[in-house]
């Protein structure tokens, strides 16, 4: 809309400034245009009189062409700043999509990486809930194992594995350990039972096979207020041999 409305200006203001190039050609060939001139130069009364009305008249239109040229002078710079601020409206609009795009594109990468960090984490908690159910199975096999053999003793229990086949290797860690008798089942939902071990998260995950020396073989498998930092409590099947362990300070096995 705008680029007609400039178009039609530059049309009249062409028209404009030829039409006053005309009447400035016409006053030129008359020579002196004065007014004493003309008079001077006329046949008669009538004569000078028409040329005056006519060097009016000229005059007039010329004055017309003149406000013409000059308000379509005025109209094609109104015009112009117009396109100005137009363009840089647009300038400013592109710029800003750009800056969407650029925003969407990050958000899009973010949101893939997160997405792929999720399903690490479900594939490592899926591997962390299936050990905890291997754990728990052989835990309630050993203390059914326990319960029917009924040992059960004062004195603290032997080595849940042979030493022969306790498993080597792994990381060591040295813990303050504290002996527990308590039913029902760990923070993980599995039954207590032999082997079973509560730990803080932070220090050894959930799900983590340690060897405890004089114990045997655990599972991490609970957690407790009071278990925090490089502490764990081991479960025991009565209290006597829990208060007979009570509290020693043992070098430790994750596997």
């Amino acid at each position: 809309m705008l680029e007609q409305q400039r178009a039609a200006t530059q049309r009249t203001l062409k028209i404009s400034q030829r039409r006053l190039g005309a009447n400035l050609r016409v006053l030129y060939k008359q020579g002196d245009v004065s007014t004493l001139a003309v008079v001077l130069g006329a046949q008669s009364l009538d004569e000078a009189v028409s040329e005056l009305d006519a060097l009016n008249s000229v005059a007039d239109e010329s004055q017309k062409v003149v406000q013409t040229t000059s308000t379509a002078q005025l109209r094609l710079a109104q015009l112009r700043a117009s396109l100005l601020e137009r363009r840089a409206s647009l300038d400013a609009a592109e710029r800003a999509a750009l800056q969407t795009a650029n925003a969407l594109t990050s958000a899009r990468a973010e949101r893939l990486s997160f997405i792929s960090h999720l399903r690490g984490t479900e594939r490592l908690k899926a591997a962390q809930i299936h050990a905890l159910q291997t754990a728990a199975v052989r835990v309630e096999r050993k203390s059914n194992e326990i319960q029917a053999t009924g040992a059960v003793s004062d004195a603290p229990p032997e080595p849940a594995m042979p030493t022969a086949l306790a498993p080597t290797g792994g990381r060591t860690l040295t813990v303050t350990s504290t002996g527990y008798s308590l039913p029902g089942r760990t923070s993980t939902g599995i039954p207590v039972g032999w082997g079973v071990i509560a730990v803080d998260p932070t220090v050894i995950p959930l799900g983590a096979r340690v060897t405890v020396p004089g114990y045997g073989e655990a599972v991490a498998a609970d957690t407790g207020n009071a278990v925090r930092g490089a502490t764990i409590d081991l479960w025991f099947p009565s209290l006597a041999q829990a208060r007979a362990w009570g509290r020693r300070t043992v070098t430790i096995t994750l596997h």
